[in-house]
């Protein structure tokens, strides 16, 4: 209860018209988008309005901090387009609630540092893809169904689109450069809206698509088998979405750390966020995450409390429940528009201006997650593929940096001191280091400049000393870690470890 009554939980004092204005402002912005995404992947508009407003009120009252908005996010949406595709909207439910449990557990355990594993050219390539493919779905608005079969539009009706689109476009982009006070996108729609009601133009409305006439959301449970084979199908979708979702949430969390000159908490967050997923998919809501867009709209806009995050959630209720016949005559070509900044919002012209000095390995990853994305529409596919790639990039390139520093001491002591992680990737090149059959009585490997990683480098150390005690040889560890001895003690029932004295060790086989 703590946190319902501490809805206001900044230090300083709440401008409750600052933060009912700002709210406002947020939804108005949100509800375009929600509608356009829930287009966008297949689902009818009426489960982005409701995700919009399950993930808003509950991240607003019990998220990581105020001022964070969140609702129906492309990004989490659009992975699961192809779920949407395959299978149909009850296992896009079944996800969605799976991917809450997920973040959950990553919330419960503290694990959200670990969404950093992402590497940053696999987010480029992701988000690229992403703008990408929502830039291309708006295409479709270009089409019309005739008879059963999708066609171009043509003449009077492609330039009446052609130009609502591009008057949006044209408002969202020069606006800003008047002023900011007032969401671009909100007047862009509210002007083609009005030119399209007051000349009467033949154009395709959101009615046209379905209805967003609706109650509160109603609680139902995902019908779809609960089984392994259902888990089989609904899990990557899910991991990929709550690693999504974690994602865009703490690195919008940390912008508003950064803005408001305070912290957030981030588990509690990635809990907040995993409950309003679990709730969308029991409820008829598409999901989502916070939104950078609409955070920084309600920030611009002076809120510093989570009271604006709450107004905007249930502004958009409201719309559910009493403005669905004004939503429902929104002109698609102002909703086009929208969607086609946002994609050129999404897209990562960073990437661009820095593409010849990164790394050719991390350019591959970049552009095979783009078109994974593009091409095959399945972000958790291309996600996959982008972490496999730069993991076995990275081991390869640790591996190619194990070596050995060979010399002979006054005692007639044979030291190798290696450099250079020990592992999977560099057993093989460990191995050639040594020269057995011509090294003296007694070697010494020193581990000063490297570390001892997984199974694999205790096998090749297991090896490398049979091969020395086969030859009559004694061989000395000499400067191991702390992790590294706990390592090879943890190793005693598979390999002979006789401990002389910290910090050397001498590894036998007794085989």
């Amino acid at each position: 209860m703590d946190n319902v009554f501490r809805l206001f939980d900044f230090s300083q004092k709440v401008n409750y018209r600052t933060e009912i204005l700002a709210g406002l402002t947020v939804a108005m912005t949100m509800i375009p988008e929600s509608l356009s995404f829930a287009i966008l992947a297949g689902f009818p508009p009426l489960v982005g309005l409701y995700g919009a407003f399950i993930m808003g009120l509950v991240t607003a009252v019990f998220g990581g901090r105020p001022g964070l908005i969140s609702g129906g996010a492309g990004a989490t949406v659009i992975v699961l387009i192809a779920l949407m595709k395959s299978h149909g909207l009850e296992y896009v439910f079944g996800a969605i609630a799976l991917a809450g449990v997920l973040q959950i557990i990553v919330g419960l355990f503290k694990l959200g540092k670990f969404i950093r594993l992402v590497p940053q050219p696999v987010m480029y390539g992701f988000v690229n893809g992403l703008a990408i493919v929502i830039f291309m779905s708006q295409l479709e608005q270009f089409k019309i169904n005739i008879n059963g079969k999708t066609e171009w539009l043509s003449g009077t009706p492609f330039l009446m689109m052609a130009g609502l689109v591009a008057l949006t476009i044209s408002i969202v982009m020069l606006l800003p450069k008047i002023t900011k006070k007032i969401p671009a996108s909100l007047v862009a729609i509210a002007v083609v809206f009005a030119i399209v009601m007051i000349f009467n133009i033949d154009t395709k409305q959101v009615e046209d698509i379905a209805s967003i006439n609706g109650s509160l959301p109603p609680f139902h449970i995902p019908n779809i088998p609960f089984n392994l084979e259902t888990l089989q199908i609904i899990f990557p979708y899910a991991m990929i979405m709550a690693a999504v979702g974690l994602t865009e949430g703490l690195l919008t969390l940390n912008l508003v750390d950064e803005i408001t000159g305070t912290k957030g908490n981030s588990n509690r967050e990635c809990i907040a966020q995993g409950g309003a997923n679990i709730l969308n998919g029991f409820f008829f809501g598409m999901g989502g995450c916070p939104m950078i867009a609409q955070t920084l709209v309600n920030l611009s806009a002076g809120a510093r409390a989570r009271l604006s995050g709450i107004i905007a959630a249930l502004t958009i209720l409201m719309i559910i429940l009493v403005g669905a016949p004004v939503i429902g005559k929104l002109p698609m070509a102002a909703l086009t528009g929208v969607m086609i900044m946002v994609a050129v919002g999404t897209f990562e012209w960073a990437s661009l201006r820095i593409f010849k000095r990164m790394p050719k390995s991390d350019i591959f990853v970049m552009i095979v997650v783009m078109l994974v994305t593009v091409f095959l529409h399945n972000l958790a596919l291309a996600v996959l593929i982008g972490v496999i790639i730069s993991a076995l990039v990275f081991a390869w390139d640790n591996a190619k940096r194990i070596r050995a520093r060979k010399h002979l001491d006054e005692n007639g002591v044979k030291h190798y001191d290696i450099y250079g992680p020990l592992f999977f990737g560099s057993v093989t090149g460990f191995a050639e280091k040594f020269d057995v059959a011509n090294d003296p009585e007694e070697v010494i490997i020193d581990f000063a400049e490297s570390r001892v990683v997984d199974m694999s480098a205790i096998e090749a150390l297991n090896a490398i000393t049979h091969r020395y005690h086969q030859a009559g040889k004694m061989v000395r560890l000499q400067h191991l870690s702390a992790d590294c001895i706990a390592l090879l003690k943890n190793a005693e029932a598979i390999i002979e470890v006789n401990i002389l004295e910290d910090p050397e060790y001498l590894v036998t086989d007794k085989n």
